[in-house]
This record gives structure tokens, C-alpha cells and sequence, in this order.
């Protein structure tokens, strides 16, 4: 007869590693982990304060092995259907995305067994128990468990499977590497709604420049490259990827969007929904959630979901009032007004009087040729 789990977590990102990390010894626990792909997911790989908060709160200090050059104290504001432009102070920790998890993942106990396949089905027997079929090396095999932890981000098979109709609103994200050359070090956060309602972003990590974004399902893949035309008739050197990749990301905008899963079914991270409604950023929710399903493993055996549900009330909570951020963000009017009125934007040089007069982080020509 093959294994029967206590617990099996589909997915090894910062909210399933968190949780397989924290679970309690008692938890006959199994992860199933998709192998790493060399260059991560599409995501800028900032750890923004929320994110540092929540490891603090769960003891964890970064290697310097995960940091990348450069870090980063502000964000560089681009309108491009307004032409303004404005440098806002930030403070993030800029890291290798794909060594972040991989560590989150080396600090999983030898106790906890890791299999590495692709979940291809998901079922729930007249016996109660859930049945997991998974592919690697070729072939499919099964998993057996009590109850099921999806954490496998916003394509979630678990969602899809368990709770039909249920999906919530979601975007495509796509992002690209690319030779970064001379361009200076810098972050930015793009606005266009011309092809997105929503954001994108482009930050430099030790050469390259990830440039990526979300979009709207429909004609997903034509609107990202819409937006980088826009962005190379500035200047941009957006040409020649060195690599890409996409994927489905859950965006909420009520909390009918949220979805933690029931009857011994926990759902974590974006597969629950928790992104940020404003800027997209979903790793603090993702480690936060992990510890929060550890900790009502812990404090409420015999009643798991309902102490998950409690506990993250809070986080959904504070996901939720973001909302209120979105039309100053995503609005055309409202954001040109904020853009124009310079609020808690950094004063450079020649720029106080005219709101795109803050320089753009790109030059159509190299920095020597400016010289």
C-alpha cells in the first residue's frame, strides 16, 4: 500500500516552503515541487517592507549570496501615455529571485520529504483522503494524503480542480532579461494604459535588465510587446531578450477574490489571492500565509481551516484596503494629478517646476557618447 500524509504541500515558493519550514514536527508532511527553472518566475525580486517585516518575524536573516547589485532607494515613476515622470524614495532589498527560494527551500527539516515532479491532477476520494497524480522522469505517479496545501501560485491546479468557478480575477504577467550595457542602475514602475490597466516594472540585477509586466488575458502577449515599442521609441534598448518566461497572476479586487480553500483543503499565497490589489507584490503575503497555516496547525489541530481563516483575517484585511490605492495608481486623471503635484516625490535638480523633467532612466544614447 502506498504512503497516506497527514499533510501534502503542491508548490515550494516563499508560502509553501514557509509552511513545510514551520509545520509541526507531529505532521507527516510531503512536498511536491516543480523543477527550477534557471531563471525563476516573472517577478522583479524586490523584498519590499512588508516582506523584510515578516522574516524578521519568522527569524530569518538574507545571505549575502542573494543580494544583486544594485539595491535599491527609490523607484523612478514613468506615465507613458502623460509623459511625466517622478523619482519616489523606496526601500527594498534587490535579490536573486530563483536563490531565494532555493534557499527558503534548504531550510525545509530533513523530517519533511521533498519529491520534485509537475502535479498534473488533483482528486478528492469517496474515502476522503486526496489523490495527487504527479509526473517525473516521464512516468505519473500517485500521492496520498489527508488533507492538501495548495501553494502552487496563480495557475493553481488545486484551485482550478477543487474549487471550479471560483478563480478570481487575473492578469498574464511577461518578463524578459536583457543586456544591460551601459544603462545606469535604477527601478522603475511603468504606467501605460493603452495596454495595461495595471503596471509594469524594469529594474537592473548584476548586468541585466528584467523588464516584465501584467496584462489583461486578452491579447496578453500582443499588449506586452505593444509596450515595449512604446518604451523603445524612448530610448530603451529592448531588444534581443536573453530569456523570458509568463504566467497567470491573481490580482483581488474584492474579497470574494480570495479563495483559502475548505474542507481540509488550505489554500496559500497568490493561489488564495493575497497580491497586493496595488503594486502586484505578493512574496510578504506568501511567507506570511505559510506561517499562519503553521501556526493553526499547531494551536488547533482538530480545527485547521477555521484557525487559518481566523488568523489571516488580518492580512486579507490589509490586502483589501489597498484597494483604495488602485484608482490613484491605475486612473489616468487621478494619477496625473498625484504625478503633477510631486507628493513625497524626491526634488532633483531642475525638475521642481515641470513634472516630466525628472530624467528618463534610459538614453537613446550610450552614456560615453553623452559625455
Amino acid at each position: 500500500m502506498p504512503a497516506i500524509y497527514d499533510c501534502l504541500v503542491l508548490g515550494l515558493g516563499p508560502a509553501g516552503a514557509s509552511f513545510a519550514r514551520l509545520a509541526p514536527p507531529s505532521l507527516s508532511l510531503c512536498c511536491l515541487s516543480e523543477k527550477e527553472r534557471p531563471h525563476g518566475k516573472p517577478c522583479g525580486g524586490l523584498l519590499a517592507p512588508d516582506a523584510q517585516k515578516e522574516l524578521a518575524l519568522q527569524g530569518l536573516c538574507l545571505p549575502k549570496e542573494l543580494l544583486v547589485s544594485p539595491q535599491i532607494f527609490a523607484v523612478h515613476t514613468l506615465d507613458l501615455c502623460s509623459g511625466q515622470s517622478r523619482l519616489y524614495p523606496r526601500s527594498y532589498v534587490n535579490l536573486d529571485r530563483p536563490r531565494f527560494d532555493a534557499w527558503l527551500r534548504s531550510l525545509i527539516p530533513s523530517r519533511v520529504e521533498v519529491r520534485e515532479g509537475r502535479a498534473v491532477d488533483v482528486r478528492r476520494g469517496e474515502d476522503g483522503l486526496f489523490y495527487v497524480t504527479y509526473r517525473a522522469g516521464g512516468q505519473e505517479q500517485e500521492l496520498i494524503a489527508r488533507s492538501l496545501v495548495g501553494a502552487d501560485g496563480g495557475a493553481s491546479l488545486v484551485r482550478r480542480r477543487l474549487f471550479p468557478g471560483r478563480e478570481g480575477r487575473s492578469f498574464v504577467c511577461f518578463q524578459q532579461g536583457f543586456a544591460a550595457g551601459e544603462t545606469r542602475p535604477f527601478y522603475a514602475c511603468i504606467f501605460d494604459h493603452k495596454t495595461s490597466p495595471v503596471c509594469s516594472w524594469a529594474l537592473c540585477k548584476d548586468g541585466v535588465l528584467l523588464f516584465g509586466g501584467a496584462f489583461p488575458a486578452e491579447r496578453c502577449r500582443q499588449r506586452f510587446e505593444e509596450q515595449k515599442a512604446r518604451l523603445r521609441a524612448l530610448g530603451w534598448k529592448l531588444d534581443a531578450p536573453l530569456y523570458g518566461h509568463g504566467c497567470p497572476i491573481r490580482c483581488p479586487a474584492g474579497n470574494a477574490d480570495f479563495c483559502l480553500g475548505e474542507n481540509n483543503v488550505h489554500l496559500l499565497g497568490e493561489a488564495a489571492g493575497f497580491v497586493s490589489p496595488s503594486s502586484l507584490e505578493g512574496i510578504s503575503s506568501a511567507l506570511r500565509s505559510g506561517r499562519l497555516l503553521a501556526e493553526a496547525y499547531a494551536s488547533d489541530p482538530a480545527h485547521v481551516h477555521e484557525a487559518y481563516v481566523r488568523l489571516t483575517a488580518p492580512l486579507r484585511r490589509r490586502l483589501l484596503l489597498k484597494l483604495l490605492k488602485r484608482p490613484f495608481m491605475y486612473d489616468p486623471l487621478l494619477r496625473r494629478l498625484v504625478l503633477f503635484s510631486g507628493l513625497s516625490a524626491l526634488s532633483l535638480p531642475g525638475s521642481a517646476a515641470r513634472p516630466d523633467a525628472c530624467p528618463l532612466p534610459f538614453s537613446p544614447e550610450p552614456a560615453s557618447d553623452r559625455a
